[in-house]
């Protein structure tokens, strides 16, 4: 990564930047002296934490900008590239983080489907469209980093809904990288944040105090940063009960469906489940 992208002075713009991996990954850019965006939803949720910011940047609240807009609807990401352009002059870094999951099913209501495909698929790619060109026309090094899920690789059964759109989140983000690197004069490298077992609000599902299983948000953007230091396209996080060689063969595994003509999901399938201990194990 050329770490003149992350300078004190250079533009972050962070969606779902109000709580979270979102926040966190806004505050470290905030501290470093970057001018920082965020998008969310929610007033009273998006000042909070444009305080929190405004606190960690050198700059103050002058660095600092809150914006609420829906990331599933391309004018208001059109108008965003606006706003930011007329306050800071431009994009650096894009971080295309905001998401939800309400939960669903294969036959389940039609709404969450829609909602869930709308923020964490048409989102990442409305304020891509929205605003990479601009950051290509800058002409300066820049970055984006777009948030997606093991659940998007591994595509375990209970809420398809969420694995379709971060699937999708994968396979949009490894063409935008091809179509960035084959783009002449441009500057731009595209990443996906594979984050593991994280507590937030997504995940707390009730709980107050974080398990033992999981990272911060604040682990998973120090992770994020090394990983973007080192050049990785895939930023795969470990938490603190899965480690890398354990992601590593589920995938393999997952992969291995395909490859030898296996039952779909054949991790979760009983006629498979020995195998896959006994493949786990090795």
């Amino acid at each position: 990564m050329n770490l003149d992208t992350l300078a004190p002075g250079s533009v972050a713009l962070v969606t779902g930047g109000g709580a979270g991996i979102g926040l966190a990954a806004a505050t470290r850019f905030a501290k470093s002296g970057l001018k920082t965006c965020i998008v969310d939803l929610g007033r009273d949720r998006l000042a909070a934490a444009e305080a929190q910011l405004a606190a960690a940047s050198p700059s103050g609240a002058d660095a600092v900008l809150a914006v609420e807009a829906d990331v599933s609807r391309l004018e208001e990401m059109q108008q965003l590239a606006l706003t930011v352009a007329d306050r800071f002059g431009g994009v650096d870094v894009l971080m295309n983080n905001a998401g939800i999951q309400p939960g669903s099913a294969i036959f389940g209501p039609r709404g969450n489907w829609e909602k869930v495909l709308g923020v964490n698929l048409w989102g990442v790619i409305n304020a891509t469209q929205a605003l990479v060109p601009g950051m290509i026309a800058r002409g300066r090094p820049g970055l984006i980093v777009n948030t997606g899920s093991k659940q998007g690789i591994t595509t375990p059964p209970g809420d398809p809904a969420y694995n379709i759109s971060k699937a999708g989140v994968k396979a949009f983000t490894e063409a935008l990288q091809y179509e960035l690197r084959n783009t002449e004069g441009c500057r731009l490298s595209a990443h996906l944040l594979i984050p593991g077992f994280v507590f937030t609000g997504l995940t707390a599902n009730g709980r107050s105090e974080k398990p033992a299983a999981a990272w911060t948000p604040e682990q998973t953007v120090d992770f994020m940063m090394t990983g973007l230091d080192a050049g990785d396209f895939y930023i795969l996080c470990p938490d603190n009960d899965v480690a890398r060689p354990i992601d590593e063969r589920r995938i393999a595994w997952a992969a291995g469906d395909v490859i030898e003509n296996r039952p779909a999901l054949s991790r979760w399938h009983p006629d498979y489940a020995a195998a896959f201990a006994d493949y786990m194990a090795k």
